[in-house]
C-alpha cells in the first residue's frame, strides 16, 4: 500500500490542491483511494464532499489504536473508490502543548490493506501532526511555489523528511512539486531555474499551471479532471503524469518502524 504525504511549510501554496488532484488522477484510474486530512482547516474534506462524520482525523489522534482509522473512514461523493477521514478545526489541539508521539497515525493504520493509493494532507507546518503523517508515509510529496522563499522552504521541508527516517525507515522525499506555475513571468521562471539547479533530480515536471478551473473544480467538489475546459485538462494531464512517478514506488522496501517487523 503507498501512502504518500502532501507537506510545505506555508499556507497558501496549493497543498490541497495537489492532494485533490492526484485523488482525482487515481479516481479516474479506478484505484481504490484513500485521502487523510490531517489539516485543521478540513479544505481537502471539502473537496472531496465527506459530509459530516461520526469520527473525525482528530479523534482516530487522540486515541490511536490498530483499526481506529478504518473505522472512521466515510465515503465521498466522488463515486466509490474514493474514501476519506475527515478533518476538523479539533486538530488544532496537538499543533500546541499536546503535541503527538510521532507513531500516533501509523499505529491507528494498522490492519488498513484496502487501498491502493493512500493521500495524507497536512499541515502548512512541520509540527506535530505532520512528523506524524511522515512516520505513517512511504513518500512524502513537497508542495512549493515559484516565489522568492521556494527554494529556502522546500530545503526546510527536505530536511524535515530525512529527520523522519528516524522513526520511519522506508520514508522517500518522492519530489518537490511547483503549484500555480506562470511560464511567461520572469520571476517564475527565474525561481524554476533555482530549484532545478538544487533539487533537479526531484522536481516534478511540468509545473502545475495556473488555471481557474482548479478553483472552479474544488468549488463544485468534484474532480479537475471531469471540469470541462481547457484548463481543467492541462491540468489533468499533469496529475496523470505525477501518479505515473508516485506509483513506481510501491514496491519500497524495508521496515516502517526502528524495531519492528
Amino acid at each position: 500500500m503507498l501512502v504518500t504525504s502532501v507537506l510545505s511549510l506555508k499556507g497558501g501554496v496549493g497543498k490541497t490542491t495537489v492532494t485533490l488532484g492526484l485523488a482525482g488522477a487515481a479516481w479516474d484510474r479506478g484505484l481504490r483511494t484513500l485521502v487523510i486530512d490531517l489539516d485543521p482547516q478540513a479544505n481537502t474534506s471539502t473537496g472531496l464532499d465527506l459530509g459530516r462524520a461520526f469520527t473525525t482525523a482528530a479523534q482516530v489522534l487522540a486515541h490511536p489504536a490498530p483499526g481506529a482509522l478504518a473505522a472512521a473512514v466515510s465515503a465521498s461523493e466522488w463515486g466509490p473508490n474514493v474514501h476519506g477521514v475527515v478533518g476538523s478545526r479539533t486538530l488544532d489541539y496537538f499543533t500546541g502543548p499536546a503535541a503527538l508521539p510521532p507513531a500516533s497515525l501509523r499505529i491507528a493504520m494498522g490492519g488498513l490493506t484496502d487501498y491502493d493509493v493512500v493521500l495524507i494532507d497536512t499541515p502548512p507546518s512541520l509540527g506535530s501532526l505532520t512528523r506524524n503523517a511522515l512516520t505513517a508515509s512511504t513518500l512524502a510529496l513537497v508542495v512549493t511555489e515559484p516565489s522568492l522563499y521556494s527554494l529556502h522552504g522546500a530545503q526546510q521541508a527536505l530536511e524535515a523528511v530525512d529527520a523522519a527516517r528516524a522513526d520511519n525507515l522506508r520514508l522517500q522525499a518522492g519530489g518537490i512539486v511547483v503549484n500555480r506555475w506562470r511560464a511567461q513571468a520572469t520571476e517564475h521562471r527565474y525561481r524554476m531555474d533555482e530549484l532545478t539547479a538544487a533539487h533537479g533530480h526531484l522536481l516534478f515536471t511540468p509545473p502545475i499551471p495556473e488555471r481557474v478551473a482548479v478553483q472552479q473544480a474544488a468549488g463544485a467538489c468534484v474532480p479537475v479532471q471531469v471540469w470541462r475546459s481547457q484548463g481543467a485538462r492541462e491540468v489533468s494531464d499533469v496529475f496523470e503524469d505525477y501518479l505515473d512517478r508516485i506509483l513506481k514506488h510501491r514496491s519500497a522496501a524495508g521496515p516502517l518502524l526502528r524495531g519492528t517487523a
